[in-house]
Parts: C-alpha cells; sequence; structure tokens
C-alpha cells in the first residue's frame, strides 16, 4: 500500500518560514512526479508547485516562486518545500501528491492528475 505523509506544518508569523516534508512508503514512488498543492478554507485545491523525479526539474506557480523551494532527497524518498516569506495569503492545508504516469513530458498542474496524496498538513501564518 502506497503512503504519503506530511510534516512541518505550523503557525508562523507573516515573513517567517516552514519547511514541510513529504516521505513516501509502501509501493515505491521513487520513479514518480511529485506535487504539492494547498487548499484554503472554500477555495478550491490549488497547485503550488512540483518536481520532476527524473532529472529534478522544479515547477511553481507565479505566486510563490522565489519564495518556495522544493527540493528531493532520493536516498529517503522524500521532498521537501522550503517556504520563506510567508504571507497570509499562503494559509491553507497542504497537500503532497504523487503522479503515477511515468514518462510525461513536464509537470501536471491539476490535482486530478495525481494519483497518490498525503493527509495533509495545516499551514497558518498569521500577521
Amino acid at each position: 500500500q502506497v503512503q504519503l505523509v506530511e510534516s512541518g506544518g505550523g503557525l508562523v508569523q507573516t515573513g517567517g518560514s516552514l519547511r514541510l516534508s513529504c516521505a513516501a512508503s509502501g509501493r515505491t514512488l521513487r520513479n514518480y512526479d511529485r506535487g504539492w498543492f494547498r487548499q484554503a478554507p472554500g477555495k478550491e485545491r490549488e497547485f503550488v508547485a512540483a518536481i520532476k523525479w527524473s532529472g529534478g526539474k522544479t515547477y511553481y506557480v507565479d505566486s510563490v516562486k522565489g519564495r518556495f523551494t522544493l527540493s528531493r532527497d532520493n536516498a529517503k524518498n522524500t521532498v521537501y518545500l522550503q517556504m520563506n516569506s510567508l504571507k497570509p495569503e499562503d494559509t491553507a492545508v497542504y497537500y503532497c501528491a504523487a503522479d503515477a504516469v511515468l514518462g510525461r513530458v513536464g509537470i501536471m498542474t491539476a490535482a486530478s492528475d495525481y494519483d497518490y496524496w498525503g493527509q495533509g498538513t495545516q499551514v497558518t501564518v498569521s500577521l
């Protein structure tokens, strides 16, 4: 059974930083592209960032470019989302996901394209 487990969320003041982790267990997801999404109350789940497992190229939504950095640890089968200069509008539940379709060109930004999901971790940015 595949499992993605997020950690690292919490409460931080505007301008602060958090690092989210997404660890995979069960059937290996080593070749699967990984994405981060977030969902604020009353809003749809939105794409935040993603990383190609082959090659490590990263993609970000415009609103987080220059503030968030996605990285991976192949040995631990874990991806990290370093979030700096956090803003109140970053407040949401953050989810990591894995895309089980191999060989894609580019990255998927629609939640429906991802096959495995973590349980989510709350990030709250106060004024």
